[in-house]
């Protein structure tokens, strides 16, 4: 009984709403009408996108090969990734306080970056993709492009603002290691001349040039590392100055520490003191060289991969241009480590084989030595030039990031994107009807 008490009769529902049929109308029809109306109150809005292309971004090379800087958005799951540091970074204030300042918002408050990014501002990226799309809405055609354009623009000169001022630290330090390296080297041209004057000592024997070939090898990945070494340090010091001193400098200093860091290192260290070896007998071209110099670059790249892993792990980072500066000292730290290790290890194996190789006169082996430590100077000052032309060239390509694929477009006027007035409208006659079927409850429960 208490279950037909509490159930309703659909068909004298509806027979009870027929039968009021003007007034179920008259609130359909005015809960429709004040829909449309409203939908035609309501401010227009436009939407202009632009379509960004990221580059994956090739860093400087702080190990002598490929440093694989692109495994920045290695295992770190999405916050890693470039892409999505990207659009996070148009999202700042540095970007988009500009545009905030152009746009006149008559008598409302101005709102902060994160509230004028949540309401005029859907940036997403297509997943699996490196393009972005930033739509951006605003109260005209004309100013919907502005700040699409606008945020692609602010966000391109800031790239190549931080870069520049990376790039700028990275030439200073670099710079001054060339002018000491210049100085060592006309120092140790000067004491062989020197040398060969006090103890007219002008040519080698053929036994001498014999040794000094087999230990050109040697000499040749010494002065490698040394420019490895020289360069991982400028790396390193620009990162602790643009860092400055923040807790996470420990974390990255630390992560020479990770045993699977520590067994790699002394793999990369054992493969140079075999490649300096085998080219000792055999040419660059020889297939025994090519696997060995193959097998170092895979060493490398493992080693980067690593180092990032162990950063994204355990790292917390206050935003994502902290995230790849933490991870840049961090690669920075360890391959100055292991050119440090390498050179040490080279020079210890060329000792050895010099004392294999036999003994000259004295005046002979010091000729040999300074002769080396001449061309090892040289080398060094000569690659280390080459690579601080290199990183112009980088500097200039920085900004080069992110390429525009499509332009921000001008929104048609007579084809806003809001208010949707079909949409309103439809959603105003649902809400009629709602109240039409609550109309009928009532009258049901009266005359029940």
């Amino acid at each position: 009984m208490d279950r037909n008490e509490d159930s309703i009769d659909l068909s004298r529902l509806f027979q009870i709403m027929c039968d009021h049929k003007p007034v179920i109308f008259c609130i359909v029809g005015v809960c429709t009408l004040v829909a449309l109306v409203i939908s035609f109150l309501l401010p227009k809005q436009y939407e202009s996108t632009t379509l960004v292309q990221t580059r994956t971004a090739t860093k400087m090379d702080i190990s002598g090969a490929a440093a694989a800087m692109t495994a920045l958005g290695v295992g770190g799951g999405s916050v890693s990734s470039p892409t999505m540091n990207y659009i996070e970074l148009m999202k700042s204030r540095t970007v988009l306080d500009p545009i905030i300042d152009s746009i006149d918002f008559g008598t409302e408050k101005k709102p902060d970056a994160k509230s004028f990014a949540k309401s005029h501002l859907d940036i997403k990226n297509t997943k699996g993709t490196n393009l972005i799309e930033v739509t951006a809405r605003g109260k005209s055609p004309e100013e919907a492009q502005q700040i699409s354009q606008n945020v692609v623009d602010n966000f391109l000169l800031m790239q190549t603002d931080m870069n520049q001022q990376t790039q700028s630290l990275l030439m200073k330090f670099l710079d001054e290691r060339i002018n000491g390296t210049k100085q060592e080297a006309e120092e140790a041209e000067d004491k062989l001349a020197q040398f060969s004057r006090e103890h007219k000592v002008y040519s080698p024997t053929d036994q001498a040039k014999a040794v000094i070939e087999q230990m050109a090898a040697y000499d040749k990945e010494i002065g490698k590392a040394e420019v490895e070494a020289a360069s991982a340090q400028a790396s390193l010091s620009a990162a602790n100055e643009k860092l400055g001193e923040q807790k996470s400098g420990s974390k990255a200093y630390s992560i020479s520490d990770n045993t699977t860091v520590q067994k790699i290192r002394d793999q990369i260290v054992s493969k140079r003191v075999e490649l300096a070896g085998l080219e000792q007998n055999y040419t660059e071209l020889h297939p025994s060289v090519q696997k060995a110099q193959k097998e170092l670059d895979q060493l490398r790249a493992s080693l980067n991969a690593e180092v990032v892993s162990s950063v994204d792990s355990g790292a917390t980072t206050l935003n994502p241009t902290h995230s790849e500066l933490s991870k840049e000292r961090a690669l920075a730290s360890v391959n100055l480590a292991v050119a440090q290790a390498s050179e040490q290890a080279l020079k210890a194996q060329r000792s050895k084989r010099e004392e294999e190789l036999g003994t000259f006169p004295d005046d002979v082996a010091e000729y040999m030595r300074l002769t080396r430590e001449a061309k090892i100077k040289n080398e060094v000052y000569a690659n280390l030039v080459k690579q601080y032309e290199q990183n112009r060239l980088q500097a200039a390509m920085e900004s080069m990031d992110i390429q525009i694929i499509d332009p921000a477009n001008l929104p048609d006027e007579d084809r806003p994107a809001a208010p949707r007035k079909m949409l309103i409208t439809a959603i105003g006659f649902a809400i009629g009807v709602l109240l039409s079927f609550g109309y009928g409850l009532i009258l049901y429960r009266k005359i029940e």
